[in-house]
């Protein structure tokens, strides 16, 4: 590890410290107790003044529940009580679903397009219309036609993926190199064959750039979609958790995403760094 990381990571060390010891200062010197004296109506608004900074667990209690639910992180006691790694498991189950099925399309369909200008015209008005709509807002008419709300869920976790996989595919493709294109040519390379040797090693950086941002706001969407149709999954377990009054469990979770998020984009982050197109 060189210099710069080094001193990069002992200040983010040092920025952790000072943060979660102001954060336990405050809850000590306002008074500390936990969420149970609050109504649920108080914890909605957030308490009022001191009063809701008390509630407020202090990070010893965070840390404490977790290393509790880590230490046993797939137990099953029933449908409303299940380990923070069995909803994890689920979450990243419907994301991984949704997101390969937008993956199986949004790559050919962004070849096309790239490839073939009429294409692009023809396309670009449907792209443009759909592509701002809010993926939760697919949701009713997903859980009216599907009838099935693991379904549902994955399809808006589809729904979400394809757009900047696709278009980061298109502009990739659309934007390698004429003479290498012309080179495939004078080779009397094909289409397909000349879309596999030379256009993709071209454009995989890109289509990498799209992949890794569609899969953050995959994992951002299914925890709402998991808040809307219930059941399992992280999303579920942070409502639940909070209808329970439960606040460093809600914080537990809500760290835990925080971490599945960043592991999923340095996964994808890593990868983009591999194939780097070296001219």
């Amino acid at each position: 590890m060189n210099s710069l990381a080094m001193r990069g990571s002992l200040l983010s060390l040092v920025f952790l410290v000072v943060m979660l010891g102001l954060w336990e200062l405050a809850t000590a010197t306002s008074g500390g107790g936990g969420t149970a004296e609050l109504s649920e109506y108080e914890l909605l608004m957030g308490g009022a003044g001191d009063e809701g900074v008390a509630r407020v667990p202090p990070p010893s209690a965070v840390i404490s529940h977790a290393i509790a639910e880590l230490a046993n992180p797939f137990y099953d006691n029933g449908p409303n009580d299940k380990g923070i790694g069995i909803q994890l498991a689920y979450s990243i189950y419907r994301v991984i679903t949704g997101y390969s099925m937008a993956l199986a399309v949004a790559l050919p369909l962004g070849f096309v397009i790239g490839m073939s200008p009429l294409m692009y015209k023809a396309l670009n008005p449907y792209i443009q219309v759909l592509r701002p709509i809010s993926p939760l807002a697919w949701m009713p008419l997903a859980l009216f036609i599907i009838q099935d709300s693991e379904r549902s869920a994955i399809f808006v976790i589809f729904i979400c993926s394809i757009w900047p996989m696709l278009l980061n595919t298109a502009f990739g493709v659309a934007n390698v190199r004429q003479d290498w294109i012309n080179v495939a040519r004078t080779h009397e390379l094909g289409p397909l064959r000349t879309a596999v040797t030379v256009i993709l090693p071209a454009a995989a950086p890109t289509i990498l750039t799209g992949m890794r941002i569609s899969i953050g706001i995959a994992w951002l969407v299914i925890v709402a979609a998991e808040m809307l149709v219930g059941g399992t999954g992280i999303g579920y377990y942070v409502w639940n958790e909070w209808n329970n009054l439960d606040l460093a469990s809600v914080i537990f979770s809500i760290l835990m995403i925080g971490v599945v998020g960043m592991l999923l984009d340095m996964a994808l982050g890593r990868a983009q760094r591999l194939v780097e197109f070296k001219e």
